[in-house]
């Protein structure tokens, strides 16, 4: 399985199990074999549309909707590389990932997409019914090799720029091979797809259950709302999701005692799972095996797993309250290093193996992020000579040994991960300094009432009105990256060392009320 592409794990699976249901989003249920011929379909449709030119990169302006997943599938039968954008993300955003991606050709679902800066070919309600209508087209042999570009996620970047994340298919396939036997996925498995596309656990679910001949069943957004609700009555037998959603659900009472007795495992990345989420999932879920498990879009979607004891007597007690996240893949190599590129008992965690990506659309973004293994420890990567696999990725994820298993610290930056989505607090401070007669911006994390993660920012510079200032963010930015507060001040606290102190602007900021 480690040897193959997207679409030949996919193509394996439609051969072994092509009545098998593949595909559920709503009361829709697609085969593997009508998937394939709707993904093939589309295929002949986008050769059509370019006079026989397969496109090498094309983005996917859609929705968790049945044509987003043939788009995908289509997109990997031409043997190019993905590149999913956001329906819900600002015009401006998607604008700068498909000029940094270089897209050749982008399929959008339903309106919109007219300011992109590549060709665009609609997927309309009735595209679906046509494609199952049309005759075996005749596609080209498939060209790509385990070498090539599976897909490209942007994630946020420091600088104001959307950082370009590629993964090849070497990547995807060895995460996979891993996955789909750690958690017995197979016929009759039945997994959950809460991630958008945009969001690199969304791949677990695709071809975790694609390669495998499981069921990927694809939730509405108000069945996020009530994850037991969906769980039961679409016998999920695998649930994956940020931790975020236990917490939602456990202040709206929808976690009862023994509500979910027939689902078998839990999993949970995307930011820090807490011994309570945890303790509130399985007092719904008994039977349930429940994992902990991290990685950042560069290690491809998740690169360590830690599993909670069976039973809760026997679970760990952390320094900070979080479930571990235990150990690195057996594939993988990994170093605690410290501020001085020494190992570390407690400090940054690189890595390095087959998930690894193998570096930044933009080159410069490759600068500083990873570690070169020399005699004296380890030395940041400057930019001259190639980046090889040797180089270790420095995930700017802070870790300490306890017991045995890695516990995750927060960030040595400032990145943070908010609702399961990584931000970085420059490009939003990078926005909010574009705005006219911003002089200064920082950004900077606050507990809420909820005990998630808002954002509030001071700015220095002509006074504005808070309203019309957020609205300028809007329109640029994600909901998830937008502040909260927004406070003007005259000048911004420095440290001892002159530095503008985060921590006092944090201490300026009233309490956010939700």
């Amino acid at each position: 399985m480690s040897d193959r592409t997207l679409y030949a794990l996919f193509d394996d699976t439609v051969a072994a199990h092509p009545h098998d249901i593949a595909l559920e989003v709503g009361e829709e249920r697609f085969s593997y074999a009508e998937l394939s011929r709707l993904a093939d379909a589309l295929a002949a449709r986008i050769l059509q549309a370019r006079d026989g030119q397969v496109p090498a990169r094309v983005g996917l302006l859609a929705a968790r909707s049945p044509l987003a997943y043939v788009g995908y599938l289509a997109v990997q039968r031409l043997s190019g590389t993905v590149v999913p954008l956001n329906p819900i993300f600002p015009a401006e955003r998607n604008t700068a990932i498909a000029r940094a991606g270089r897209l050749e050709l982008v399929l959008v679902e339903q309106d919109g997409g007219d300011e992109l800066p590549a060709p665009v070919m609609r997927l309309d309600g009735t595209l679906l019914a046509e494609l199952r209508a049309s005759a075996q087209p005749a596609l080209p042999a498939r060209s790509a090799t385990v070498d090539d570009l599976a897909y490209i996620l942007f994630t946020s970047g420091s600088t104001g720029v959307p950082k370009g994340v590629p993964v090849r298919h070497r990547n995807v396939s060895s995460y996979v091979e891993h996955v789909v036997a750690r958690y017995g996925i197979g016929p009759g498995s039945r997994l959950s797809q809460t991630f958008d596309l945009t969001f690199d656990p969304s791949v677990f679910d695709l071809f975790a259950a694609w390669a495998s001949g499981a069921t990927l069943v694809v939730p509405s957004r108000g069945d996020l709302l009530a994850p037991v609700r969906f769980v039961n009555r679409k016998a999920i037998t695998h649930w994956f999701s940020v931790p975020s959603i236990v917490s939602f659900a456990d202040r709206l009472h929808g976690l009862a005692a023994g509500s979910m007795p027939d689902l078998r495992w839990g999993l949970f990345a995307g930011e820090a799972l807490t011994l309570q989420q945890a303790r509130a999932w399985q007092h719904a879920a008994p039977g349930c095996t429940i994992e902990n498990i991290y990685g950042p879009t560069e290690l491809t979607v998740t690169c360590t797993e830690y599993r909670l004891p069976a039973a809760p007597a026997d679970w760990p007690s952390t320094s900070n309250g979080t479930v571990p996240i235990g150990q690195v893949y057996p594939r993988l190599e990994h170093a605690v290093v410290d501020e001085r590129g020494q190992p570390a008992h407690q400090g940054e965690l690189c890595i390095r193996g087959p998930q690894r990506f193998p570096g930044y659309v933009d080159p410069a973004d490759n600068i500083n992020r990873f570690f070169e293994q020399t005699d004296a420890g380890f030395v940041s990567y400057n930019g001259s000579g190639p980046l090889t696999e040797q180089h270790w990725y420095r995930t700017g994820d802070r870790v300490r040994r306890e017991s045995g298993e890695l516990v995750h610290l927060g960030r040595l930056d400032h990145q943070l991960k908010i609702r399961g989505y990584r931000v970085e607090l420059g490009e939003i401070e990078s926005v909010l300094r574009r705005q006219p007669g911003v002089r200064e911006a920082f950004v900077v994390p606050l507990d809420a009432a909820d005990g998630e993660i808002d954002l509030g920012a001071v700015y220095t510079g002509l006074e504005q009105d808070e309203g019309l200032l957020l609205e300028a963010l809007r329109a640029t930015l994600p909901t998830y990256m937008v502040p909260r507060r927004l406070v003007w001040r005259q000048e911004l606290p420095l440290n001892v060392n002159g530095k503008v102190d985060r921590k006092a602007i944090a201490g300026t900021l009233a309490p956010i009320v939700t």
